[in-house]
């Protein structure tokens, strides 16, 4: 049997290119995704951790389950556990800071009268709260030493993803929220359209979960500072000081923005500083300073709430403690400014950390919210002269 010889002309070859590339599912616009700091944009003057993450925090763990399912499910849920312990036995002392109200985050009030948090802080939609409680109180009657426990302060905040989110459906059930707690883990933590943030908006972009650290020197007392941000608030974006969201024409008011205001951002700091409720409330409210470095304003419709805790083993609140007076170590009032920084310039990184791994997502009634364009992100943090601090700013002038 006689062989035939095929040629292939140009047109030939590109048909077949194409072909291959829609059967392999590449998107030919897709962009590298990564951190800020992998595009030159260093925030602040203070060094990361380890994994520039809340869980630098010794102890901190973080579990995701993330929600993607036919074309309008788009929602997730995120686990924080302050250590891997009994938290009901051994409570960390913690505080709540509310920039905007608008929002739920079930557990704050005993958390503000007693100062302490007792559950895994989790993240989730606005509708699924109830049944994050319900899983978070349920796992906590299941832990070993709990079966005499009658009272459990689940903690549970949201952020409403109903955009791209077919949230009216309630696809979050108590099934995902033990598996996000189950897979808690320390290291590098997931980010950008994962658990809580998969179906989030931010700044006029694809939001999502974000991550950040900062580590003191020992001269300042050598304590770490981390945060988990899930961003869906609206504002005008800044990059490292660059306006962003200006040069691009994408902005709340602006005419490529709907005047709707989004919302929300909800934030968790941790920290090994021993520091109890008072001084956490105070670190907790220097975080939505960071909020506001990137161009968010807390607006009327965003319910923007700070829960930080210790992780100091000094300041654990055991659940059977006989002695009737408590005596803590806590730092200074004197001392407590750089962990401010630490904790603005934190949450400044992770949010946009959330927008820098983010990628365009199609959602509920197809909608579509694109994904920050990064190559253009960095042309015009050049222009403003923003990247690789360390390299181009004077000797010293960064730690």
């Amino acid at each position: 049997m006689s062989r035939k010889k095929f040629k292939f002309s140009l047109f030939d070859w590109i048909v077949l290119s194409l072909f291959f590339v829609l059967l392999c599912g590449v998107d030919l616009q897709a962009q590298p995704r990564g951190r800020a700091r992998d595009f030159g944009i260093e925030v602040g003057i203070l060094p990361p951790g380890q994994w520039n993450s809340i869980t630098d925090v010794e102890g901190v763990l973080v579990g995701h389950t993330t929600l993607v399912k036919g074309d309008s499910v788009r929602t997730g849920v995120t686990a924080i556990l302050p250590h891997g312990g009994n938290l009901f036995r051994e409570k960390v002392p913690g505080a709540v800071y509310v920039g905007n109200g608008f929002g739920k985050l079930a557990g704050s009030t005993q958390i503000e009268e007693l100062g302490e948090i007792e559950t895994p802080v989790v993240l989730t939609n606005t509708l699924s709260v109830p049944v994050a409680v319900e899983a978070v109180v349920k796992y906590t009657l299941g832990l070993e030493g709990n079966q005499d426990v009658r009272s459990v302060n689940g903690v549970v905040g949201e952020t409403n993803d109903g955009w791209l989110n077919d949230i009216r459906g309630f696809h979050v059930c108590e099934e995902d929220i033990w598996q996000a707690i189950e897979n808690a883990r320390s290291g590098p933590v997931e980010e950008g359209c994962v658990g809580a943030g998969t179906g989030t908006r931010c700044l006029g972009f694809k939001g999502g979960i974000g991550t950040a650290s900062r580590k003191l020197s020992e001269n300042l007392g050598g304590w770490t500072v981390g945060v988990l941000v899930q961003t869906n608030f609206g504002g005008i974006l800044r990059v490292n000081g660059a306006p962003v969201g200006r040069e691009l024409n994408r902005f709340y008011l602006g005419k490529k923005i709907l005047s709707r205001e989004l919302g929300s951002c909800m934030i968790v700091v941790a920290t090994d500083a021993p520091l109890l409720h008072r001084n956490l409330k105070r670190l907790a409210s220097r975080a939505i300073l960071g909020l506001a470095r990137d161009g968010g304003f807390c607006s009327n419709g965003s319910g923007d709430y700070v829960i930080a805790f210790s992780t100091h083993p000094d300041c654990r609140v055991g659940y059977e403690l006989f002695e009737r007076v408590l005596s803590v170590k806590e730092v200074r009032n004197d001392h407590m400014s750089p962990l401010f920084l630490a904790v603005v310039e934190a949450i400044e990184e992770a949010i946009l950390n959330s927008l820098f791994r983010a990628t365009t997502m199609v959602g509920r009634d197809g909608r579509k919210v694109e994904a920050l364009p990064i190559p253009h992100v960095v042309e015009i943090c050049k222009k403003y002269g923003v990247l690789n601090w360390s390299k181009t700013l004077p000797p010293g002038s960064r730690n």
